[in-house]
């Protein structure tokens, strides 16, 4: 209900633009989705042509065109292969960020307690740190500790570095939640855990599914930590097969954008099949918190 009183003040909000700035608004909305959108079907047609085609008109249509090179792009990245680890790694990464999360963040909604406020700048602060930043010195970490090249190895920075936002759309959520429904638990008998995983977790689960389609486009895609922690090419994932397509002195595009087709179909499946999802849940939390 709060969420539909909030969608509908946005809407009379919109309705009072004057004219000009609607329309200034909805130009500018064009031209971003515009920006989007036009690059994905540049890759999508190039993908289709030849080499020669290619090099010859980057921007004209392919004039026959050319499914071998999907054909070619899988044989050359072993995709299976590539799919099959970065399909163990996301799987894994995103089921121990949506556990994290919504243990963490139940607790900083509900519990008070010293260092709170600490923690919760400390998961904040992470949202501010670039990571490429911090690459050299995970590499001499994971090394030291010999982590690194190891089929589990990506799992543990994909799960460090992608905590921050969901811990505060669980938490923000989680605070929208009535506490009378925790004290009739308690007062039936049910333990704090109890509580949290047999009465919480349920009523979470809307925002624990937009964290969990959030982060798997955000580990599915991940390239630094991938490029530098793995060295052994079975171990590779999908973004890191791209650069299969490079040699010394030349790079087949077309095979390359057909292989960048094939590693965003199951991020382009995931999104339109949870696109409304997504929204409603990151509005949720939003509007909750």
């Amino acid at each position: 209900m709060e969420l539909q009183l909030e969608l509908k003040s946005q809407a009379s909000s919109r309705r009072l633009l004057p004219g000009p700035a609607k329309l200034m608004v909805n130009a500018l909305m064009l031209l971003f989705t515009a920006s989007c959108i036009i690059p994905l079907l540049w890759i999508g047609y190039s993908s289709l042509k030849t080499q020669a085609e290619f090099a010859n008109n980057i921007l004209s249509l392919p004039s026959a065109p050319q499914f071998g090179n999907y054909l070619e792009a899988i044989k050359i990245t072993n995709m299976l292969q590539l799919s099959w680890n970065s399909a163990r790694v996301t799987l894994l990464s995103v089921i121990g960020i949506t556990a994290i999360s919504f243990v963490t963040g139940y607790i900083t909604a509900r519990l008070d307690f010293k260092g709170k406020k600490a923690m919760i700048f400390y998961y904040l602060f992470g949202m501010l740190v670039p990571i490429h930043a911090l690459l050299v010195p995970i590499y001499l970490l994971f090394k030291n500790f010999g982590l690194a090249d190891e089929w589990y190895t990506l799992i543990i920075p994909y799960i460090a570095f992608n905590l921050s936002l969901p811990i505060m759309l669980v938490s923000s959520y989680v605070v929208g939640i009535p506490k009378e429904i925790e004290e009739a638990a308690a007062i039936d008998g049910l333990s704090f855990s109890g509580t949290m995983f047999r009465i919480i977790f349920p009523i979470a689960v809307p925002v624990l599914t937009t964290v969990a389609i959030l982060q798997f486009f955000s580990c599915w895609n991940e390239f630094s930590f991938a490029l530098v922690l793995l060295k052994d090419e079975s171990l590779r994932t999908v973004p890191l097969g791209m650069s299969y397509f490079k040699s010394q002195h030349s790079t087949n595009y077309p095979q390359l954008m057909a292989g960048m087709v094939l590693s965003m179909l199951p991020v382009t499946l995931v999104y339109f099949t949870f696109s409304s999802r997504i929204i409603a849940g990151v509005m949720s939390g939003a509007v909750k918190g």
